[in-house]
């Protein structure tokens, strides 16, 4: 078997479980780790048995070092990216791509002259909920989409905000709700519906005063289909209610997944988190599936941790489009439509019109 030589940037919580996954991927040579403390990088690369770094450039000479994973913080994404595709590396990036449209086109742009792969990390698509609903979709089973709606009521604390100073800055983050909690719901929306042609909204920070960004955010869209759309995403939901999708089409019939449930999952401090399950499903003739699927789907969470299994199959696929020269799962491109979705809605109230995301 072809084994590709992997490194991740960012030895914080997330890249735990990267590291978890290159470790035990047979396709993968893990062998480097970069950060910017000695300290921490350091017992990061003795924990996995692999080489130190805490300055990318030796890190991105190194020939042994094929593919990076970027798990670093989001504002720091693009030009991290940029550097490793400049150097001929593959780059797969933790969620969101970048923190703005521009980056992403860069980072895209610097993927293809150097002829590397970019992708970025969407794990839940894999859930089978979320391939069931797709499925169903796409074999017509609802109709045109004409109506859909995420909603996601979570919970932050502030001992949440203390565990890194990058949290709840707009320098740090990015971004609040929007861009780090309800992000892989706004990525399955625009997968499942479609692009979206307009997109007016509202966010605000409603109950943290302790920091900068939003907590609450809602918007209203118009895909290029003519369907429509609501979002309704906050973390002031203490411990956390749920995350679901629905989208409803036009035979009347209707589908749904609650991708969470209860207090939301934070990496590297959350030991479980509730299975998704299909909701709501009144597609003619499979109405009486869904304690069926439910109970498959709440099997597994039993026996495998899903965070780690569901990035395990994503990089795997990643590993694979290297080695056989195609587009991943969830290329770079697919990133940017859900960064330009949530670059809307914040465009959206600053300028106090509708906007068209590009």
């Amino acid at each position: 078997m072809t084994t590709i030589g992997t490194a991740i940037i960012g030895p914080g919580k997330v890249g735990h479980t990267h590291a978890l996954a290159l470790a035990g991927l047979p396709q993968s040579r893990f062998v480097a780790v970069c950060g910017r403390s000695p300290e921490q990088t350091a017992a990061f690369a003795a924990r996995y048995g692999v080489r130190p770094f805490t300055d990318i450039g030796p890190l991105l000479n190194d020939p042994d070092v094929e593919m990076v994973s970027i798990c670093t913080p989001h504002p720091q994404h693009a030009e991290l990216a940029i550097a490793a595709a400049d150097a001929g590396k593959h780059v797969l990036v933790e969620k969101p791509l970048a923190n703005s449209v521009a980056d992403c086109d860069r980072m895209i742009a610097a993927a293809q002259r150097n002829k590397v792969k970019l992708g970025v990390i969407s794990q839940r698509r894999l859930y089978p909920p979320v391939q069931r609903m797709k499925a169903a979709l796409e074999a017509g089973k609802i109709g045109e989409p004409v109506l859909g709606t995420v909603t996601v009521l979570g919970w932050r604390s502030a001992d949440y905000y203390n565990m890194d100073a990058w949290r709840g800055t707009w320098d740090g983050e990015g971004g609040g709700v929007l861009v780090n909690q309800a992000v892989h719901q706004l990525d399955i929306f625009q997968w499942l519906m479609g692009p979206v042609a307009e997109v007016y909204g509202y966010w605000a920070n409603l109950n943290h005063p302790t920091i900068e960004v939003e907590d609450t955010a809602v918007a209203v869209l118009r895909f290029r289909t003519g369907a429509l759309g609501s979002i309704v995403v906050s973390n002031s939901q203490d411990p956390g209610l749920y995350a679901n999708i629905h989208i409803h089409g036009a035979n009347g019939a209707s589908i749904g997944v609650q991708t969470e449930g209860g207090s939301m999952f934070i990496a590297g401090v959350t030991a479980s988190i509730d299975p998704a399950f299909n909701d709501v499903w009144t597609v003619p003739g499979e109405e009486d599936l869904l304690a069926e699927w439910q109970a498959q789907d709440h099997a597994p969470s039993q026996s495998v941790d899903p965070m780690l299994y569901y990035h395990r199959l994503q990089i795997a696929d990643f590993l694979s489009a290297i080695v056989e020269d195609r587009e991943p799962l969830v290329p770079g491109a697919e990133g940017r439509k859900t960064v330009a979705l949530f670059e809307g809605i914040y465009r959206s109230q600053r300028e106090n019109r509708p906007m068209k995301p590009t």
